[in-house]
């Protein structure tokens, strides 16, 4: 009989993972204490290099069944999703995921559902991508400067060493780092 493991994640320290584990209980899964891992990270870090997913890993045999409430606690990046959903299902881990209806992510099913979810989001990206180059063609066009604003120019920085003034007194006067006027000091 295959085990049941449930892996909670939370981005921040002042969220929890209760909620992740009693939507799983209710949909009817019997997850045993031990088979639980929670943890508190980014769904920007990729799944591989996450400290419980790795002790997941670890704990996981052939046949077993990971459950998640929601494709993001796997991953933010449907690509990342992918790849580890592709990872569990070539060691022969079923992976559930209880927002697309309890769907087995590594079934014929699953395996196109993930498919159309990544189409989607790569989709998305791309008009991301069209919708910040119009904009920045745009304001190109209004004549509007692009990139990190300038914090202070050169030339007043070598004005006020030409007065004999410290790195740390030119930064105080312009109101800016000392790693900034450090920069400019020897343009």
């Amino acid at each position: 009989m295959s085990r049941v493991f449930l892996y909670a994640r939370c981005s921040t320290s002042d969220q929890h993972t209760q909620n992740q584990v009693m939507e799983v209980k209710a949909a009817g899964f019997d997850v045993q204490a031990q088979r639980v891992i929670e943890e508190t990270v980014s769904g920007s870090v990729p799944a591989s290099e996450r400290k419980g997913f790795q002790k997941l890993l670890e704990r996981m045999e052939s046949g077993d069944v990971l459950v998640v409430t929601k494709l993001d606690r796997l991953g933010r990046n449907a690509m990342d999703v992918r790849s580890t959903v592709e990872m569990l299902a070539s060691q022969n881990i079923r992976v559930h995921c209880l927002a697309l209806g309890g769907v087995d992510l590594t079934s014929p099913a699953g395996k196109m559902t993930m498919q159309v979810l990544g189409a989607v989001a790569e989709f998305e990206r791309d008009l991301l991508i069209e919708r910040t180059q119009a904009g920045l063609q745009r304001a190109k066009s209004e004549g509007k400067s692009l990139g990190r604003p300038v914090a202070v120019s050169v030339g007043d920085v070598a004005k006020l060493k030409a007065t004999g003034l410290s790195q740390s007194a030119v930064a105080t006067e312009l109101g800016v780092s000392l790693s900034t006027v450090k920069r400019a000091w020897n343009k």
